[in-house]
């Protein structure tokens, strides 16, 4: 069994205006997740008083981690991280398309690790944040599905995990896109109400998902709404516990877990 987490750190700003990579790391705590995959996340930013959240984070949970940054602004990054105080090896990150005629849109990535568990199996977790149009997010979710991610031929096998902050609604044509392929971990269990993660104080909307690949079952889902959660970030946490198929880790099928991986040198692993 492996708990897994979503969450959406708004740059650690809180509902009352408070910047607290602190006040986060509690939040996560509370959940005992063992991946965690966060959402906007500032690094050197003036506007958040130049702290590394990412690494913040992660130390005050004892947890390795490795950040990607979605946006460059000089020595200031924003991004998204996977955490967990398990090993995990990064495969993966890099930038996701726009849209033509739309250079000003915000930059949207990806990052892909692999996760040891206990006993020897392994997960595969990609993390990202799409854009807000959906001609954009078409075009995200056109690529996370592509080759170089999601149908990467190199771990086609692999338990896989897709989290983060979609910023599409079930109705949407992207989310029906990737619930076409892939597993939403809320609607995986008969007879469970999937629950709105945003925004944190009357959430409405389904914005954060997790979907769930092969060899990847759904033991149980949460939406933590306690008081620091619904003040920490402008979106609620989404919590999903996980079981795993047995996998062989000898020979090819370890060979195909753990491939020699190219890592991008923009990526920052602290």
């Amino acid at each position: 069994m492996v708990r897994v987490m979503t969450y959406n750190v708004h740059s650690c700003r809180g509902r009352d205006g408070l910047v607290s990579p602190e006040r986060i790391a509690a939040v996560i705590a509370a959940a005992r997740p063992d991946i965690v995959a966060l959402q906007e996340l500032d690094v050197g930013r003036a506007r958040s008083g130049g702290l590394d959240q990412a690494q913040l984070i992660a130390r005050s949970l004892g947890m390795e981690f490795h950040f990607h940054p979605a946006l460059r602004v000089k020595e200031e990054h924003y991004g998204d991280a996977i955490l967990s105080h398990l090993p995990l090896r990064l495969l993966r990150a890099g930038p996701l398309p726009g849209l033509a005629g739309r250079p000003l849109l915000e930059p949207r990535g990806a990052l892909r690790v692999t996760v040891e568990l206990p006993g020897g199996s392994a997960l595969h977790v990609i993390n990202t944040h799409l854009g807000l149009l959906p001609g954009e997010q078409l075009a995200q979710v056109k690529a996370l599905l592509g080759e170089d991610w999601v149908e990467d031929p190199a771990h086609r096998d692999a338990p896989l995990v897709l989290l983060g902050d979609f910023n599409a609604v079930p109705r949407s044509r992207p989310y029906r896109r990737l619930a076409a392929r892939l597993r939403d971990a809320q609607c995986a269990l008969p007879g469970q109400r999937p629950r709105p993660t945003f925004p944190a104080r009357w959430p409405l909307l389904r914005l954060d998902h997790v979907f769930l690949g092969q060899g990847v079952e759904l033991r149980a889902i949460e939406v933590p709404r306690g008081a620091a959660e619904r003040i920490a970030s402008d979106h609620l946490p989404l919590v999903a516990e996980l079981d795993m198929a047995r996998q062989e880790i000898s020979g090819v099928a370890r060979a195909a877990t753990h491939p020699p991986a190219p890592v991008d040198h923009r990526v920052a692993r602290r």
